[in-house]
């Protein structure tokens, strides 16, 4: 056991005290917020080019429907089509031509958008959104009954489902399955990139001692499956570090933006308090949006120190599954380019894992999520969509037991062939050739 704890020292203190990992470790944090604050910020700018739509309406029922903004401004042209679109070829004078030979009353699909470039979505929606209103104006008006549209626009309501869970106390609080979706989503996908970007250090780390033949010294002092199992550990290890500090990094972060931007803001307790007895936050002059209000009380109804405690259970749990195998790979193979054949299979189940994990998310309980959340290879990602959404215990349970004999047995598998692959060099390994090592 002292040799296995010397090559987890090895490996840990190795990655940890390199620059990349540094700095990494503190700046990907301060990258990450960046980043999103770029994207809000270049979100909130606006074009102040106006761009113009040329209208030729062949019915002469839309001249005062289709009305100019801040963004497009549309100019109502009466020649031939083919004309009209060489000419704006050659000239470029318009954005697009919006071309409309019937009524659309009668005809939805007679309006048809012709520019260079592909139309986006916001012109799309804008011109869709007023030729929509007007038609159902037309229709509603056909009916010939008094006041109809008026009895319709006070008909059209908003309905705000409000979600409540409560549990065996008969304690309630208060849920969104958006931000349960949110939080699932996010946590699976950090298991993801990190079974993949340390599951392939341990394959290069592998790979670079054979190559090196540094293997060679250290297989005379320690056996193989020691060598395999301190890598393994001490890489994961490094993972956990860096993902531990990241959430120190951004929690830090988030509570110095709070301090500068949150002022004003209401406790979340009180808030809850607020809602359960029917006093809107608005009546108390709280201000804090209503969207932050509501997102910190559904924040506030999940279960933190489960959802955390099973991250880092089946974080460690996925990554050992697949970092033996990672690992055997690396000692069967002389050099990295041919560790592309053999990765492949091994990656496509943590990539069918986040598509499944994303079907799983529309209906936690269903069949798909159920079963990769049993299935080994798919657990760790599929799981954690789920677990938002409270899982049931037993299943929880099932599945870790699953995961840890799976690991087990993926370990004793990926020993034997790490045990004969290690020393074996100048011979192209087959998976026939693989399957051999495992009867020795």
């Amino acid at each position: 056991m002292s040799k296995i704890s010397l090559i987890i020292k090895r490996e840990y203190t190795t990655r940890v005290m390199k620059k990349s990992f540094i700095l990494l470790t503190f700046l990907t944090p301060v990258l990450f917020a960046g980043m999103i604050a770029l994207i809000v910020w270049l979100g909130g700018i606006k074009d102040d080019k106006v761009k113009s739509i040329a209208v030729l309406d062949r019915t002469h029922l839309y001249t005062n429907v289709l009305k100019s903004n801040d963004a497009y401004s549309f100019v109502f042209v009466d020649a031939p089509l083919e004309k009209l679109k060489k000419e704006n070829a050659e000239s470029n004078q318009f954005a697009g031509l919006l071309y409309i030979d019937a009524d659309l009353k009668d005809n939805p699909r007679a309006v048809t958008f012709y520019s260079e470039k592909q139309v986006n979505m916001e012109l799309k929606t804008y011109i869709t959104g007023l030729l929509n209103k007007y038609v159902e104006e037309q229709k509603l008006a056909a009916y010939n009954i008094p006041h109809l549209k008026e009895m319709v626009e006070k008909s059209h309501t908003d309905i705000d489902l409000k979600t409540i869970k409560w549990g065996e106390d008969g304690k309630e609080k208060v849920g969104s399955a958006e931000v349960a979706l949110i939080i699932g989503m996010i946590t699976a996908f950090i298991i993801y990139m990190f079974i993949v970007i340390y599951g392939a250090q341990v394959m290069a780390g592998v790979v670079q001692e054979k190559t090196n033949r540094i293997v060679e010294v250290m297989i005379s002092s320690v056996k193989p499956f020691e060598l395999m199992m301190g890598k393994i550990i001490g890489i994961a290890m490094v993972g956990l570090t860096q993902f531990l500090m990241w959430v120190i990094l951004t929690g830090i972060i988030a509570v110095a933006v709070g301090s500068v931007f949150g002022s004003g803001s209401l406790d979340v307790n009180s808030l809850q308090q607020m809602q359960q007895v029917g006093v809107h936050p608005a009546a108390a002059n709280v201000a804090m949006p209503s969207q932050m209000q509501t997102l910190l009380v559904a924040l506030n109804g999940l279960n933190y120190f489960e959802i955390i405690g099973l991250f880092i259970v089946y974080f460690l749990g996925g990554y050992l599954l697949y970092a033996s195998l990672f690992a055997a790979v690396g000692s069967a193979v002389d050099n990295e380019t041919d560790t592309q054949q053999f990765s492949l299979p091994i990656m496509l189940p943590i990539i069918f894992a986040i598509y499944a994990g994303i079907f799983a998310a529309q209906n936690p309980d269903g069949p798909l999520a159920f079963w990769c959340s049993m299935i080994p290879f798919t657990s760790p990602i599929v799981m954690m969509v789920r677990l938002p959404f409270d899982v049931p215990i037993w299943q929880i349970i099932l599945s870790l037991t699953i995961l840890i004999l799976s690991f087990i047995g993926t370990t004793w598998m990926a020993g034997k062939i790490y045990r004969t692959g290690i020393l074996m060099y100048g011979k192209k390994i087959t998976w026939t050739e693989m399957w051999k090592w495992l009867k020795y």
